[in-house]
């Protein structure tokens, strides 16, 4: 990924090169006398132009106003703590956390034990799970019209 953004930096650096040579072969003629609309050509870059870009139109990520390295330096750290270690370190660290809830665990002896009733051939749920002297069920009168639906 950072090999194709210094590729496309490269290519519009290279872009503005050509656009900044061809503005100087190219003039427009011009019959207007006011002296501020002529065209004139842009001086030549050099390579230290390349080398020390002036940092006049700067502008800052946020994280430090007044120094240019400072800002980058923080920007890039900060990137690279939460897109690789939190995103990509922490989804895969989440993806492969064991069964803390033992979910795996209870539907394996859930499993064991409907193959221990067929085997034995009792009922796989009991129909007296819950003891039928214990329930209290209203009377006919306290129901009423109520309609029931099973």
């Amino acid at each position: 990924m950072s090999a194709l953004f210094r590729l496309t930096n490269r290519a519009v650096a290279l872009q503005r090169s050509l656009m900044a040579n061809q503005a100087a072969v190219v003039r427009a003629i011009n019959t207007s006398p006011k002296k501020d609309e002529t065209i004139t050509a842009p001086t030549s870059l050099t390579t230290e132009d390349f080398a020390n870009p002036s940092p006049k139109n700067w502008q800052s990520y946020g994280f430090d106003y007044k120094d240019q390295v400072e800002d980058r330096k923080a920007t890039k750290s900060t990137f690279f703590f939460t897109v690789t270690l939190c995103l990509v370190w922490g989804t895969f660290y989440w993806a492969y956390l064991p069964d803390t809830q033992f979910r795996d665990w209870a539907q394996r002896e859930g499993f064991l034990e409907l193959r221990r009733r067929e085997q034995a051939g009792v009922d796989l749920v009991s129909p007296n799970y819950v003891d039928p002297d214990s329930i209290t069920l209203p009377s006919d009168e306290d129901l009423g019209d109520t309609e029931i639906i099973i």
